[in-house]
């Protein structure tokens, strides 16, 4: 990861009662993004996770995001990005200050977008927000709406039916250069699983502790190379993955195995049946949602985690 900065900002955070982060000096904090951006010029790694750093994005995902962006030819430098919440935490924040790219953003709360679109800064971006709870039913549909065609990313955040989404995208329009999916990672490496299709799947709903959601690394995997997109690894953290077309995997940005690419997760999400934090660690987080329905997504059969 990148560490190595000579600069100093003062930067100062104010913790709102949502427990999204912003910055009192957010010019400050743009300039330390566009400095550690400019530093992977300088750098000659090719592991994806070198060049993590984070300004919006929850994880190092910026940062990876600035070093694929540099390697890979991007079309149309245009975004989708589904589960936002209301955006000022997201991975295609700073991809939209810093290199001014255009975007549309989607969540399913009208509260979150009407936060979105009270910002002081949203004028000045090429950015449109729809409130709308997507399924497989609504999401090509919504995306034909946004007129994008050849975009350069698309990113699934959903905390539920992602595997299910990413299946029934139709890519002939959208043509993404690069997926971000998220994976559960307390799924495994092994088997390609996902939860069952749920029109109506909320996370917390599903099962009290928050750990029964999304779709394993192996699941995202298959039905990404049957689109045409290859795996090039994960964030650090273990909850993001990155697929790029393989027409433009090149000597900087290679395809990975499921094996080579899987990060466990470490983060402690967990809850208790009284909806606070359960702290459950490493494999006491499996144990608890052991016996659950989920579904193989290549043999479209049901089995049991």
């Amino acid at each position: 990861m990148i560490t190595f900065i000579k600069k100093k900002f003062n930067i100062n955070k104010i913790l709102l009662s949502n427990s999204v982060f912003i910055t009192q000096n957010e010019t400050a904090l743009l300039a330390l993004g566009s400095l550690l951006s400019k530093q992977q010029y300088q750098m000659d790694s090719n592991n994806l996770n070198d060049y993590e750093f984070k300004i919006f994005s929850q994880c190092g995902d910026d940062g990876i995001i600035q070093y694929l962006i540099k390697h890979i030819v991007i079309e149309n430098k245009t975004f989708i990005e589904f589960g936002v919440e209301d955006y000022q935490e997201s991975n295609t924040r700073f991809l939209m200050m810093n290199n001014n790219w255009t975007g549309f953003v989607m969540d399913g709360s009208e509260k979150n977008m009407l936060r979105l679109t009270n910002q002081p800064w949203y004028w000045k971006y090429s950015l449109n927000c729809k409130a709308v709870f997507i399924n497989k039913e609504n999401i090509n549909g919504l995306l034909q709406e946004t007129g994008f065609s050849n975009i350069g990313l698309l990113h699934i955040d959903l905390d539920g039916n992602d595997a299910h989404i990413l299946n029934e995208l139709n890519f002939s329009q959208l043509n993404p250069s690069i997926i971000i999916m998220e994976y559960n990672a307390i799924f495994g490496k092994e088997r390609p699983i996902s939860v069952p299709y749920d029109k109506d799947f909320i996370r917390t709903n599903k099962h009290y502790s928050n750990l029964y959601f999304g779709a394993s690394l192996p699941a995202l995997t298959y039905i990404a190379n049957k689109k045409g997109y290859a795996l090039i690894g994960c964030n650090l953290t273990g909850n993001n993955a990155y697929f790029v077309r393989r027409d433009l995997l090149n000597q900087r940005i290679k395809e990975v195995s499921v094996e080579e690419g899987y990060k466990e997760s470490k983060f402690r999400e967990s809850r208790n049946k009284s909806h606070t934090l359960s702290y459950l660690d490493g494999n006491e987080r499996f144990e608890i949602i052991r016996g659950l329905d989920i579904v193989n997504v290549v043999t479209n059969e049901m089995e049991k985690l």
